[in-house]
């Protein structure tokens, strides 16, 4: 990785070093996204059965409702991914033990597959650049992505006891 080691004044962010980190954001996303786009692509598949998948992998028995809310996104959008990740098997529904109304998703043993495929080039990837950066700057990278993201949502991982989207 090449040593970008630009002196930044943190009191003073002039709008060239805010530009160039927005572009920075575009390029790490764009190369974040790379490799799963390509995998997703194979199954016809794009970034939106990505981010199911990744949530629902991560939170086994999230509700419909909880998966709205982190994806901001409308039921009609979130419906048809659903439908689809459900139909092809990736994705398994039950209903809720208390609300036989609420639906609880968790990927099948396919979509725990496909899941680690997808997650495994996206790690090495912050694996390298963590370990070339340094433990100092990780935490100032992880300070900054708080500060990108809306209050309610931070507090989630400020607070270690907010893990769960219930």
């Amino acid at each position: 990785m090449a040593d970008v080691k630009i002196q930044v004044n943190p009191l003073f962010l002039r709008e060239e070093e805010l530009r160039q980190a927005l572009e920075l954001l575009f390029f790490g996303y764009r190369d974040f996204t790379a490799e799963p786009d390509r995998l997703l692509a194979e199954k016809g598949f794009g970034r939106a059965h990505h981010r199911v998948i990744y949530f629902v992998g991560r939170h086994p028995g999230l509700a419909v409702s909880h998966l709205l809310g982190i994806l901001k996104i409308t039921k009609q959008s979130l419906s048809r991914v659903l439908g689809q990740l459900v139909e092809e098997g990736y994705i398994s529904q039950r209903p809720g033990e208390r609300d036989r109304r609420q639906r609880l998703l968790e990927l099948t043993d396919k979509g725990r597959d496909l899941e680690r495929q997808l997650t495994a080039a996206q790690t090495e990837l912050v694996a390298r650049a963590y370990r070339a950066a340094g433990a100092e700057a990780v935490e100032g990278f992880r300070t900054v992505l708080l500060g990108l993201i809306n209050e309610k949502d931070r507090e989630r991982f400020l607070d270690p006891g907010r893990g769960s989207f219930e």
